[in-house]
């Protein structure tokens, strides 16, 4: 039978959340067959060992997940609706790549929203102690890039923003913030390796110490400059392996 290998580099001592796990906590920890495959097609996806574009044929995914071709075509459909990929007619589908102008909502709509974030959290009393974990997973970030984890480095990362939104306990903003982001990271897959800007845990940890301050213009300003780091990293799309075996790191 065949079996998936875990993701490669991901120390567990980090605690970083795969990103599956952080869209829908409760089916992470008893997930059916579709949630299964979701999560782990999901994940390749977050981690960027699946790049925009990938073909994603599914008899390639029955034979990987063992699962039925019911399960599979369940799964994409789930992750169609999500904007994670795209099924077109008589070409089957793939992962999601943004055209130019998606490019520009996504960015638009995710300084909207860390702005509504930043906003809110700035007026709460107990601001200090809600951001209090949020310290040790920018901690936890740094380590990663300093031990060359990519993959935990990536995925704390990531993780950073959406934690931040929960700290208000909206789960709508919640939602809307983790599809955003997931298409977001999706973006920069394809702006050359993410290594190329290892400040991501020092403007995290910006943000987190003007939000401290309950300066919220200062807070906006480090997201600002933050996201817009973040586009600015896109450059010429890099050659990457689309092939669904190597990137779900299947023993054949």
């Amino acid at each position: 039978m065949l079996q998936l290998k875990p993701s490669r580099g991901v120390s567990s001592d980090l605690q970083a959340p795969r990103a599956s796990s952080l869209r829908n906590p409760k089916t992470a920890s008893n997930p059916s067959e579709v949630d299964r495959v979701y999560g782990e097609i999901f994940d390749a996806a977050m981690d960027r060992r699946l790049l925009p574009g990938a073909k994603l044929t599914e008899a390639a995914l029955c034979s990987i997940f063992d699962c039925s071709r019911s399960t599979v075509r369940a799964a994409l459909a789930q992750l169609a609706y999500d904007k994670i990929v795209l099924i077109e007619p008589n070409r089957g589908a793939r992962v999601w790549q943004a055209t130019p102008k998606e490019v520009r909502d996504v960015f638009a709509m995710r300084r909207a929203l860390e702005g509504i974030t930043i906003d809110q959290l700035v007026a709460l009393d107990d601001v200090d102690r809600r951001l209090a974990p949020l310290d040790d997973m920018v901690a936890r970030e740094q380590r990663a890039y300093e031990q060359g984890d990519r993959i935990s480095w990536i995925r704390l990362s990531n993780a950073f923003h959406v934690e931040l939104a929960r700290l208000l306990d909206n789960q709508v903003l919640t939602d809307m913030l983790s599809g955003l982001c997931a298409r977001t990271t999706l973006i920069i897959a394809l702006g050359g390796s993410p290594e190329g800007s290892a400040c991501s845990y020092v403007e995290h940890r910006d943000i987190l110490d003007q939000l401290r301050r309950r300066d919220a213009q200062g807070a906006r300003a480090a997201m600002d400059h933050h996201l817009q780091d973040c586009e600015q990293r896109m450059d010429t799309p890099e050659e990457g392996v689309a092939d669904p075996w190597s990137a779900l790191n299947v023993r054949r």
